[in-house]
């Protein structure tokens, strides 16, 4: 089992845009990520993002780049400040490949919470558009299979 998690590309400023969409910087952020990962032939059984405009914008990009089998949707509880263990247990009780776009805090937490039982351990360095895959082996424990950047 693996997921994916994505922080959204570089958004406008809620005072230029509302809705804070991704820039056109955001957008070629994430166009990287998305050829490197088209690259790897991912699959994943959903995608899921937290409704957000930059959220669901990132996510339109990755899906087009990659093999996504149930489809794009908006799910409750990845806004940037929600509580990450409802979205854990969501995670492993679904026993599928899941990607997640969503916000900081909300990333960074939730690897953390997954990788070592703590919301407060931060081992990733989320800048917009950071893709983490991690996979759960049958040795039951999430591990860091791998991170890209846009930079990178």
């Amino acid at each position: 089992m693996k997921v994916y998690i994505v922080r959204h590309g570089k958004a406008a400023s809620s005072d230029v845009d509302p809705q804070r969409g991704l820039i056109a910087a955001g957008r070629a952020q994430v166009e990287r990520i998305a050829d490197h990962l088209k690259s790897l032939s991912i699959s994943v059984d959903c995608l899921w993002h937290s409704g957000k405009a930059r959220a669901e914008q990132t996510a339109q990009i990755l899906a087009d780049a990659i093999t996504v089998k149930e489809g794009v949707t908006a799910h409750p509880g990845l806004s940037p400040n929600d509580h990450v263990r409802p979205i854990r247990g969501e995670i492993e009780s679904a026993g599928q490949d899941i990607m997640i776009v969503s916000h900081l805090p909300f990333v960074g937490i939730l690897t953390s919470l997954l990788l070592t039982g703590s919301e407060s351990a931060w081992l990733i360095n989320f800048k917009e558009a950071t893709t983490v895959c991690l996979e759960k082996p049958s040795n039951n424990h999430w591990q860091v299979e791998w991170v890209v950047a846009p930079e990178l």
